[in-house]
């Protein structure tokens, strides 16, 4: 297959931890290149596979695909009850979600995601809504962009970062712009790790991205059918924590509840003890595969 869009991480063990059914119903909520979908639609008989993306790139992706077992929803997979409701689905038997962005995204310069390539400051998922990380360096207050370089990008000199953008509000318009406008505060020998931080955390900010896999998680219990199986796969710890809380006690902060009688109360149980992890002969293969957590688990019968 050709992989050249984006190269799915850990395929094998996403479809085992789907363990799917040829006859059952499946939604990748993340299709990108589709490398997961195409491996999953070997699997179906009489089954079917819904694939979301918001992105207009992934949708001519998915065009190429012309199984009668599959559906394209071109949607932010926030959404994933009301768009499966649309089309008639109440419950399916696997949910995917690979998190992050694809390949193509970050070697894609137009798009602005990657530190590697100058162009427009843009970072949305879907470039047809929302507000560009431009406009997010450009109009954010001082604070707010502390608050989202500490938060999301993990910073240790946030507040630094925030003053040098403020100081410079109405004219970083690019990725190089960007990069001259904070590359003082790059600490020396780490400045990759530097400007990815930055990146991530606009990147989150402007597609909102923790905010909509809480809202994905919080909708799983319900479409999931009872023995169905959640699997996510998530690359830094932002997105990993709230998954992992989610699966443990089915809230993202405090102690899982019990009832009268002791018993846990929660809607989903963890199908491995712990995240699943990249082997070095894959991450030698795909070093985007190093920092990769897989978690999977089930809706009790």
């Amino acid at each position: 297959m050709d992989y050249s869009y984006h190269k799915p991480v850990m395929l094998t063990e996403c479809l085992q931890g789907l363990n799917i059914r040829p006859d059952g119903i499946y939604v990748d909520v993340t299709f990108g290149g589709g490398g997961h979908s195409r491996e999953i639609l070997k699997h179906l008989t009489t089954g079917h596979l819904y694939g979301f993306d918001q992105d207009a790139d992934a949708q001519e992706q998915a065009s190429k695909i012309s199984s009668p077992n599959f559906t394209f929803i071109r949607a932010n997979f926030r959404n994933i009850r009301k768009y499966l409701k649309i089309y008639g689905v109440s419950k399916v038997d696997g949910i995917l979600a690979d998190l992050g962005i694809s390949s193509h995204q970050i070697d894609t310069p137009e798009r602005g995601f990657s530190t590697r390539f100058d162009g427009e400051l843009d970072m949305r998922m879907n470039t047809s809504t929302g507000i560009s990380a431009k406009e997010v360096v450009n109009e954010y207050a001082e604070d707010e962009l502390h608050k989202i370089f500490g938060m999301y990008g993990e910073l240790k000199n946030a507040r630094s970062v925030a003053r040098a953008i403020a100081l410079e509000k109405g004219n970083i318009h690019t990725v190089q712009d960007l990069k001259d406008t904070l590359k003082h505060l790059a600490p020396r020998g780490k400045e990759n790790k530097f400007y990815a931080q930055v990146f991530q955390a606009l990147r989150i900010e402007v597609n909102e991205e923790l905010k909509v896999l809480e809202e994905f998680l919080l909708q799983v219990p319900e479409v999931l059918a009872p023995g169905g199986r959640l699997v996510v796969m998530s690359y830094h710890s932002l997105e990993d924590r709230p998954v992992k809380n989610f699966i443990r006690s089915g809230k993202f902060y405090g102690e899982v509840e019990k009832d009268l009688f002791g018993n846990e109360i929660k809607p989903l149980q963890a199908v491995t003890r712990k995240a699943v992890e990249a082997s070095e002969a894959e991450i030698a293969e795909n070093p985007r595969a190093r920092s990769a957590k897989l978690r999977i688990a089930e809706k009790p019968e």
